[in-house]
């Protein structure tokens, strides 16, 4: 077979791996690369389906749990208002189920009480129990009368 029927196959296959995102047909269509290399430099038809053989196996064998175990991680840095949770702050501006001001790394963010019926005053630390918007629902580390 032609090397440039296995690069039209390897196309074919990489165009379905787009459509599926299934990482076979992708891992297919690398192999189908390894015959085209092997029909390239001259090897005879049979040489050239080991070479595919091979080279799907190991792929679909090998490759493709590793690239699915990375895919399926969670990522280990959490980025943006994320990040904050669980953080920190200082009341800046008592806490209330509407409204507040905390001071959260080194920056002022409003805020509100995650209980409602609870009022933080001035002064005290609280930790960030999620982000809301542009609000920090927050909840104080110590308990007031």
């Amino acid at each position: 077979m032609p090397w440039f029927a296995w690069l039209l196959a390897a196309a074919a296959l990489g165009v379905a791996e787009f459509f599926t995102l299934t990482l076979v047909f992708g891992l297919l269509a690398g192999a189908a690369l390894v015959a085209a290399v092997v029909a390239g430099v001259g090897v005879g038809l049979l040489g050239q389906l080991i070479a595919l053989g091979l080279a799907a196996v190991a792929g679909l064998a090998l490759v493709r749990p590793v690239a699915l175990r990375q895919i399926a991680q969670v990522p280990l840095t959490v980025e943006g208002s994320d990040a904050l949770i669980g953080k920190r702050a200082e009341v800046v501006q008592e806490v209330t189920a509407t409204h507040g001001l905390i001071k959260l790394s080194g920056e002022e963010w409003s805020a509100r009480a995650f209980d409602e019926a609870q009022v933080i005053p001035v002064g005290a630390l609280v930790d960030v129990m999620e982000i809301d918007g542009a609000t920090a629902v927050v909840y104080p580390r110590e308990l007031f009368p």
